[in-house]
Formats: structure tokens, C-alpha cells, sequence
């Protein structure tokens, strides 16, 4: 029983190589033992010595040995091969280890990445290939796994950069006793199906993108607050301090028509100020003079008892639909002449 107790592990590298190893300085701290194997069975085994041992300070801890059939005798002597410390009979088919997947290919349609590999040339049925990945975005890695040899998955967004690697699995319990996997292939970099030298330039891409947008943004708003501030300074600087005149273009007339005489200049100046003014007085200035005048004009008169009004048709003029109003003072029933003034449609008053 004590030497079924002895811990060993046992790798069948792809059906091709064994490889025992024990912990050599726990088991037999003070001795080299000696290992031996055989994969023949009856009365005809044949055991062979290690062919390559693998060593732990000086000490032997393990042998490799290639794979020449499905049943193994293996065996643990002491240095001289006189006493036998550990022995054990075992299916080398249950140990396998799968080499890593050949040839894999990757096919990015839209959002769904399908993963291939060659098929092994045994065992396929006892294999499945796994497909791990993750973003840039991602913190662990995202795994499926699918019957050998084709594995896929959707969701995959083309503006992301993703890493992948697959790896060959061996079923468990139905083909292995212990759960081996081949070594991971080399990871490999895609963003929407175009493959990369690796993901850092899609991130530096991303941080010089957003560095640009933010820089930009930036200036855009300083200058827009440099507008209103000039803006503002410019109305503030009118209020403050108003622009004074050129003189250079106020008397431009004066030096070139006038060859610099000032009286000359100076009569012609104000009679086109005058005769601008007489032009384009408005009507409505005239007017009110007028009204002042007339408010004068009663005055004068003293204050009016009453005011009628006739309309009629005046002989012998050209005047059409004229009014005719009499004002007649408080103190007299009649109107007098200088009483009596007619209004015309235009709003013009013609006195008697």
C-alpha cells in the first residue's frame, strides 16, 4: 500500500511522449532512485531504463520516454536496482495532453467571428476547441468552446480592437482522467477583420482622437469668449471715450476746391446748409408753426362762444368740397369778415 502512495504525474504529450515526474527530495530526501518503464504486458515485459531524466538540485525527479502503446508499467528503484520503492500500472490514453491547434484561421462577417483550425489526425471526438477574447474595454477574458474544429460567437463591435487565442481540450472523464489542454496558440489581434500588430495602437489612436477633439473644443470656446469680450471693450470704449473726427476729411473741400480760402469755403458752406434745411424741412414743422400761429391769433381775439361749420360747393374756383367756418367771437351774433376761414381737404386754411 505504501507505494501506491508515492504522488507522480503522468503527460502523454499528443499520444508521442511520456513524461513522469515525483517530488524527488520529499519521497527519498537522502537517495537517487533509478526509473524503469514497459509497455508490454504477460510474462514477456520488457523494462527499459529512462532514456532522458529530469533533474531537481543534482536529484532525479522525473523521465521522458516516448509513447509505444495504450497500456504503461512504470517502476521506482533504489540507486542500484536491487530494491523496488514504487510501481503502478496505467492507461497512457487517459494522460493525453493535445498539441496546440495548426493553422487557425479567423473569419470576421459583420458582427460574428468564426475561429478554425486543422483537425487532429486522432482522437478528434475526444477534442474541443475553446476560443477566448476580450476588448480593450474588458477586464478578463470572454471564453466559448465548441466541437473540434470551428468555434464561433456574435456580438464582436468593428469600432473595437479584440484579442484572441484558442486551445485544443480533451473531454473529461470520458477520454482523460485529468483535465489537459493544449498550450494556448499565440494570441492574435483583430478589429473588424483586419488583423493587427497588436491593440496599444487602437487605444493610442482612441487617447491622440479624443486629445485632438478636446484641444479643438477648447480653442473654440476661448476664441468665442475673445469675440464677446472685444465686443464688450469696443462698446465700452465707444461710451468712455467717443472717436473724434478727422479733420482731414471734414475740410477735404477746403484744401481741394477752395485751395484753402476759408471764407470762400465758409459762404458756400453755410448756403448749402440753408438751402438743405429750406428743402427738407418736413411738413409737419410747418404746420405746427401754423397752429401756434392761429392759437396766437385767438388769443387776441379773446375766447370763442361758438364755431360753425358750412359746406357747400364755392363758385368760380377750383377748390372741390371746401368747408366753410365762422367763428364768431363772444361778444358779436355776426360773423365778421376777419372771422371766416375755409378748410380744404389737404388740411390747408385759407382766411378771408
Amino acid at each position: 500500500g505504501w507505494k501506491d502512495a508515492i504522488n507522480t504525474t503522468i503527460i502523454n504529450f499528443n499520444n508521442e511522449k511520456m513524461q513522469i515526474t515525483w517530488a524527488a527530495r520529499e519521497l527519498f530526501p537522502n537517495e537517487n532512485v533509478s526509473f524503469s518503464y514497459t509497455f508490454d504486458e504477460g510474462k514477456d515485459k520488457v523494462w527499459k531504463p529512462c532514456p532522458t531524466y529530469l533533474l531537481d538540485q543534482g536529484y532525479n525527479s522525473g523521465c521522458l520516454f516516448k509513447t509505444e502503446g495504450p497500456t504503461l508499467g512504470i517502476s521506482i528503484r533504489n540507486n542500484n536496482g536491487s530494491k523496488e520503492l514504487f510501481s503502478k500500472k496505467l492507461k497512457s490514453d487517459f494522460y493525453i495532453k493535445p498539441n496546440r491547434p495548426e493553422n487557425v484561421t479567423f473569419f470576421w462577417k459583420e458582427n460574428t467571428v468564426t475561429v478554425s483550425c486543422n483537425k487532429p489526425k486522432r482522437a478528434v471526438k475526444c477534442l474541443r476547441l475553446e476560443l477566448q477574447y476580450k476588448s480593450t474595454f474588458d477586464k478578463g477574458w470572454q471564453s466559448r468552446t465548441s466541437t473540434c474544429c470551428s468555434v464561433g460567437d456574435q456580438g464582436f463591435d468593428p469600432r473595437k480592437c479584440y484579442s484572441f487565442r484558442v486551445r485544443l481540450k480533451r473531454l473529461v472523464p470520458y477520454c482523460n482522467v485529468v483535465n489537459y489542454s493544449s498550450d494556448w496558440e499565440a494570441e492574435t489581434f483583430w478589429m473588424n477583420g483586419t488583423l493587427l500588430d497588436s491593440c496599444d495602437d487602437d487605444i493610442a489612436s482612441q487617447s491622440n482622437t479624443v486629445i485632438v477633439l478636446s484641444c479643438s473644443l477648447a480653442m473654440l470656446l476661448m476664441l468665442l469668449i475673445l469675440l464677446i469680450l472685444l465686443c464688450k471693450w469696443q462698446r465700452l470704449q465707444k461710451s468712455v471715450m467717443p472717436a473724434i473726427p478727422d479733420a482731414k476729411y471734414i475740410f477735404a473741400d477746403l484744401i481741394n476746391d477752395h485751395n484753402g480760402n476759408f471764407q470762400e469755403w465758409l459762404d458756400k458752406t453755410d448756403h448749402i446748409v440753408l438751402q438743405t434745411k429750406l428743402e427738407y424741412e418736413e411738413p409737419e414743422s410747418i404746420i405746427e408753426a401754423e397752429s401756434q400761429q392761429e392759437d396766437e391769433d385767438r388769443d387776441k381775439q379773446g375766447p370763442l362762444e361758438k364755431i360753425f361749420i358750412f359746406s357747400g360747393t364755392a363758385e368760380n374756383s377750383d377748390l372741390k368740397a371746401p368747408q366753410l367756418a365762422c367763428l364768431i367771437p363772444a361778444s358779436n351774433n355776426i360773423c365778421s369778415s376777419a372771422g371766416f376761414q375755409i378748410l380744404m381737404n389737404d388740411d390747408m386754411y385759407v382766411t378771408l
